[in-house]
């Protein structure tokens, strides 16, 4: 499948924070919130929804189309993001603003607190779907990822109008977003990515329970955290539920960029076909290499240990089923 992976491109200043968040917060005093916490580590990695996802894809054998914009600041992560087969053709260059920022401490529980600078990213609004199909031969599946909000709905809307299958992956923007705004990203999307807090948000703000939902999209995938993931499938005898643990972790570094990883391998395993249970056990084996790393395209995968990991986790018959669609960059 040729897919093209729409959303933000940023760089992340990554921090950590060696207490709890919670202990520095007073109820009555939120409406004058004031507070510092002191980071005693700071790591700079490359970032963004959209080219962590595309890593994530490229690092299994992919070749992903990364659809963004950028800064003149690009030029070394685009070559990094090349030289691991991402396609960057697509990529939008601002004249005026730098690449996006992600700033984001974790304290010792690895709850977050973070700040985005959309800079160059508001200029993905300028962005043109036809011309990438065009390039390509056409286009099999776009997920539509936070972004620029007014590239998110013009990506969507163009999506319906050329009849291209697209995922709706609004994540971090459904904060910010209204209700018609979110309405337009979800409705007629093949699949809809949110993680539990996003999926209330969203059924919140669009005033659509979860049936109602499920009948504008094709299916439905919940993560949620440490429980798993819940896939909700629309089908002739009513609706699929399906639920996939998490893949153990050999430590807990950092869950920067997890969901995006997730994303990942759910995607690489559409692409090949599989099922959404092996699809979501793929994703959420990739998500575990990632939260034991700083940084969210630092981790390395190696076929032979991947598959052991899957094994572990799922059963050798996933091992089995995935195993002919993954080319890792090391055996």
């Amino acid at each position: 499948m040729q897919i093209a992976i729409a959303g933000s491109i940023a760089t992340d200043h990554l921090m950590t924070f060696d207490g709890l968040f919670r202990d520095s917060l007073v109820v009555e005093q939120l409406d004058k919130i004031s507070l510092s916490f002191l980071a005693g580590d700071l790591q700079v990695r490359r970032g963004g929804v959209a080219a962590n996802i595309a890593f994530g894809m490229a690092a299994l054998g992919q070749r992903p189309v990364l659809v963004g914009a950028v800064g003149d600041d690009f030029a070394d992560y685009r070559s990094w993001l090349e030289r691991h087969g991402v396609d960057c053709g697509a990529v939008h260059y601002s004249e005026s603003r730098h690449t996006a920022r992600f700033i984001c401490t974790t304290d010792r529980d690895m709850a977050q607190i973070a700040t985005f600078y959309a800079g160059a990213m508001t200029e993905a609004r300028d962005i043109e779907l036809a011309p990438v199909a065009a390039r390509l031969g056409g286009l099999d599946l776009v997920l539509v990822g936070a972004d620029d909000p007014v590239a998110m709905t013009r990506h969507t809307q163009e999506c319906r109008t050329r009849g291209i299958p697209f995922i709706a992956d609004p994540s971090q923007q459904l904060a910010f977003a209204d209700g018609p705004t979110i309405r337009g990203l979800v409705d007629g999307a093949h699949y809809l990515f949110t993680n539990e807090y996003e999926a209330h948000l969203t059924e919140q703000k669009t005033g659509w329970d979860h049936a109602e939902i499920l009948e504008r999209v094709g299916t439905r995938v919940i993560t949620r955290g440490a429980d798993g993931v819940t896939i909700h499938r629309r089908g002739g005898e009513g609706e699929q539920v399906v639920t996939v643990p998490v893949a153990r972790e050999v430590r807990r570094a950092d869950p920067t960029g997890v969901g995006d990883a997730f994303r990942a391998g759910f995607l690489t395993g559409l692409s090949a076909g599989l099922d959404t249970r092996r699809c979501a056990e793929l994703g959420s084996m990739l998500a575990t290499y990632v939260i034991e790393t700083v940084g969210t395209q630092e981790y390395v995968l190696g076929k032979a240990r991947f598959l052991e990991r899957l094994t572990e986790a799922y059963g050798p018959g996933s091992a089995a089923d995935i195993e002919p669609h993954i080319t890792c960059a090391r055996p």
